[in-house]
Order: C-alpha cells, then structure tokens, then sequence
C-alpha cells in the first residue's frame, strides 16, 4: 500500500458519510453468540483432521499460537469499533484514516473473500442434505438454502441476530456434549474402539509422542509439521472479525464489543484446544484419517452410534450459519463501500427495516453464479478456493494492523470521531482515553505482522496454498487498478 495517498492531517468525518440508519437492534445475547458461532464452523468439525494429521498433538500448540494472533487482530479491530462503531467496519476505518485505496481494497477483498467462502459451504450443503434424502440432487439443496438464508437477510438485523444466536446454540451444545462425553470416557476408564485406554498420556505416548512430525519435516505426502499446521489453523478462524462487522448495528458497542472480544480468548481454549485435546486423548491422533470426522469417532468411542447422523446435522446447521454471516457481512460492505465512494450508489440503499436490500441481493445472485462453477469444476473449487479464501483472510488481517496504527496516529493529532469520548483530545491524553485498548498497541501491530508473514511463507511450501499465494498477488494487482480506474471516471 502506497504511503502517499495517506492523510497528511486528521480527517473530517464528513469525508466518509455513514448514515446513522441502520437499525441498533443488535443485544449482547446476540454479539455474544455471533462472535461465539463465528469460531466454530466445519473448520473445526471436518478440517481439524487435516492439521492433527499435520502435526499430531502438536497441533493443541498450533491452535494456541494462532489463537493468540487472531486474538490480537480482533483486539485491533475492536479498539476502533468501540470509539467508532460504523458499519463496513475495517473498510471504512481504512477509509477514514489511512486512505480511500485502502478502504477500497480492504472492503472488497473482504467481500471477495466472504464470496468464496458462501459459494463453497452451498456447494457441500447438498452432501448433507443427502444423507438424509440421497434422491434430492446437490443443486436443488444449494439453491432452497440460498433462497431461504437471502430472506432471513432481508427481514431485518435482529432477525439475522436471532437465527444466528440458535444455529450457535446447536454447534455448542455439540462440541460441549463431545468434551462432556469424552473426558467420561477418561475418567471413567470406559473401554474405546481402538483398544487403547483414554488419557491424556497418549498425547505423548501414541504415535510418535507430543512432535511427531517436529516443527517442519518432509515425507511422499510433502511437508508437514507444526508449522505447515498454522496455514490450516489459521483458516479455521476465518470469521472472528465479525464481530466489527456488527458495531454499527450494536445496541450498546462499548459494553457488548469489548465483551465478546475478551471470551474469545476462552473460546479457542474451549472449543478447540479442549475440544482437539479430548479427542486426542480417547482417539489415538494416528487413526484420525479425514475419512470421517474426529468428532464421529470421539461418539462412536462414547457408544453414540448415530453419531454420523447427529455431525450431520451439526454441520448442516454450521454451513447455514457460515452463509448467513457471510451474507450478512458482505450486504453491510457494500453498504459502506457505496456510501464512501467506492461502490455503486445503489448499493448505499436501506428498506424500511433499515436493511440494505440491494447489498444482499447483489452478493446472493453472484453466490449462486459462483456455487454454478463449483458444481461445473468440483475439484478445482475444493482443492483450491478455500486456500484462496485464506490469503484473501490473511490480507484482510493485514489491513486491520495497519489500520490500527493509523486509527491511533490519528487519535494522537487530534482527529478522533466527533461522537466520541476521544473528541477534543491529542496527544498522549487522547491514547490514553481510547475506551478499550490493542495491549502493547507500539509492539503487538508488528508481531502479527511477522506471524502472518511467516504463515504466507509457509503457504509457498504447499502446492494448493502456492497457487492462492500467486493468485493473492494477482487479486491486489486487480483492485489498485479498478480503483484508479474508478477514480479516473469521477
């Protein structure tokens, strides 16, 4: 990103317009449970046995270095969503104090980067749905589940909140059930499927031990380890920042925000060290083969043998889930995006409800066209898209650290919101008054950087993850040059 379109001085509010008429109907359940749902997807249900096959129980470490990061990354994203709930979120903050480029390019990546993950979860609906009901084809279940999620959409904010809050509630009360069951198999000393008795011992004892691929090694199958690890783990939590996608539709954001901001610290302790840690303790790690779900197995070893028809439905209501938020997200980008400058007019529209209608119609029509080329090119959507879905992420998270140092240089010259607590102060005064702080904010901003570099270096060591690199440096080639071509016209 070019330097030399950032603000020389701190800008006006007025430079980027948001109309205060969205609907505040968000509450604290609601923000709560998003934020808590957004950490659990099939990324965990399904794509966990991909990193534990990584890395064995290593991966535990895995989940907690980028758990750490992506903590931090939220953390820089809530510090300005509560001094300046918006919607558009880090769109609009790269807009207002760095540039108009970056507000452009952050806020379609993202929505770029929610396309590619809707269109995806739709195409894989129609596996669950055939569980059930073999004879319905794939389409048809995409195509019903698209027309539903997009209605949902358009009722209203507490609606989506609402459905969102419930779709939450199934995938915790599952992972729960799973940990529960689990550590009665250990405690209990319950006999498994495998022969092998549960503990937490086999963490070190089965396969090898703690490392047993070390940090990074190669075999026939390519590189492994802990670290080739993180690039998996990493896109596992593709979602949390959803959370500042909400602010500006947040009843109270200086209370609920700074809430659910700290509890995801817990949630990944919860919900996926624990959860990986239970399972690795009842399954050993080296029988986990993707041919099934971790979380299948750790049932069948509780003696729940619908545990296959109960994941089903689990993951059923996770790729809902997924979809709604993405919908979700993406109708309010566009939203900001049209509202400053940098998309259709149109798009800048609300209903009565105080729903932007045009947005949610516009990312459900290109979902479908989208989910039409993941049924043409099946294998070329599920080998490749998804690594794509996490360069566009990681670029996104990128942003966000830098947005954060320029929310703060500018707070600092006295350019903080109007309609803030901040309003009226500079200096070190005004850092000090910032209402929920980015800890070690002159340190933190670079150490992610470094992390999510090192994670962009390790993607170059896979073959499908070198092909999202490429195609990353490709995508930011194409939005600085739609925005100069957009800028040319005005």
């Amino acid at each position: 990103m070019s330097t030399t379109d950032a603000p020389k001085k701190p800008r006006e509010t007025d430079d980027v317009p948001v109309p205060a008429t969205l609907r505040k109907s968000l509450k604290n359940r609601h923000i709560q449970l998003i934020a808590l749902g957004g950490a659990i997807g099939t990324g965990l249900f399904y794509g966990s046995s991909e990193s534990i096959a990584l890395a064995g129980p290593s991966i535990l470490l895995a989940y907690l270095i980028g758990g750490f990061a992506i903590f931090m990354i939220v953390r820089a994203l809530s510090e300005m969503s509560v001094e300046d709930p918006k919607a558009g979120a880090f769109s609009y903050y790269a807009t207002r104090y760095w540039s108009k480029r970056a507000g452009f390019i952050s806020g379609w990546n993202y929505w770029f980067n929610y396309i590619l993950v809707s269109m995806v979860e739709l195409a894989v609906v129609g596996s669950f749905v055939n569980y059930w009901f073999p004879a319905i084809p794939m389409w048809v279940s995409a195509a019903v589940f698209l027309v539903l999620i997009t209605a949902a959409n358009l009722l209203g904010v507490s609606k989506f909140g609402e459905f969102e809050f419930w779709f939450a509630i199934i995938k915790i009360v599952a992972v729960i059930a799973m940990i529960i069951g689990g550590l009665a198999v250990i405690i209990f000393a319950l006999p498994t499927a495998s022969g092998i008795k549960a503990s937490f011992a086999n963490w070190f004892t089965v396969g090898g031990g703690f490392f047993p691929n070390g940090l990074m090694g190669h075999t026939d199958n390519g590189w492994t380890g802990l670290l080739m690890a993180l690039v998996v783990v990493m896109f596992s939590f593709g979602g949390t920042e959803l959370i500042g996608i909400t602010a500006g539709e947040t009843e109270d954001p200086k209370i609920t925000i700074p809430r659910a901001t700290n509890d995801i610290i817990w949630r990944i302790l919860v919900f996926y060290i624990g959860a990986l840690g239970v399972i690795m303790a009842v399954v050993p790690w080296n029988t986990i083969d993707g041919k099934s779900s971790p979380f299948v197995q750790i049932f069948d070893s509780v003696g729940i043998h619908a545990a296959a028809g109960i994941l089903n439905f689990v993951c059923l209501t996770a790729v809902m889930s997924v979809y709604n938020s993405g919908l979700y997200a993406n109708s309010r980008m566009l939203y900001s995006l049209a509202k400053q400058g940098n998309a259709p007019a149109y798009l800048g529209k609300l209903n009565s409800k105080g729903v932007p209608v045009a947005g949610v119609l516009t990312s459900a029509v290109i979902t479908a066209i989208a989910v039409v080329v993941v049924f043409v090119w099946p294998e070329f959507a599920f080998n490749y898209l998804m690594s794509i879905a996490t360069i566009a992420g990681i670029i996104n998270w990128t942003m966000i650290m830098f947005t954060e140092m320029k929310f703060r240089k500018v707070v600092e010259a006295g350019g903080a919101p109007e309609d803030s607590d901040l309003a009226g102060k500079s200096g070190q005064e005004a850092l000090d008054a910032i209402h929920f702080k980015l800890p070690f904010a002159k340190v933190t901003p670079w150490v992610v950087l470094v992390f999510l570099a090192l994670v962009v270096v390790l993607m170059c060591f896979s073959a499908s993850y070198r092909i999202a690199v490429i195609a990353g440096v490709i995508w930011l080639a194409i939005l600085f040059v739609a925005y100069q071509i957009t800028q040319a016209k005005k």
